[in-house]
């Protein structure tokens, strides 16, 4: 609010809504590498591309760190996928013990007349 002579004059009221932009991978992947190659500065390539250059930085720390995974052999990966599948069904079995075990304590609980509505 300003103050003018006698009375009291509101600023006008501004919005300033910014659209949140959604980059393609494609995009990023190109302007990561650019940032990666060092032909021009990071602040240089936000310019030239309209973004931040905390994102270009971002961008290309992340395809720095996921290069060496590309030359990755196959074994490795087949490796990984199957711990992962372990994993997976180590944790479904869990989950059928752990909804078997509640719906025996919910039965029994009916049985000797405790009422389930008190719950924590």
């Amino acid at each position: 609010m300003e103050l003018r002579g006698i009375g009291v004059v509101k600023a006008p009221h501004r919005t300033h809504e910014r659209t949140r932009r959604t980059h393609s991978a494609e995009f990023k992947a190109r302007v990561a590498l650019e940032a990666l190659k060092g032909i021009k500065t990071v602040n240089q390539i936000a310019q030239e591309e309209g973004v931040l250059t905390v994102q270009v930085s971002t961008w290309k720390k992340e395809l720095h760190g996921k290069l060496p995974t590309l030359f990755e052999s196959g074994a490795k990966q087949r490796h990984d996928d199957e711990k992962a599948e372990r994993n997976r069904a180590r944790l479904e079995r869990k989950v059928g013990q752990l909804t078997i075990e509640k719906e025996f304590l919910e039965k029994k609980c009916v049985q000797l007349g405790i009422d389930l509505s008190e719950r924590p």
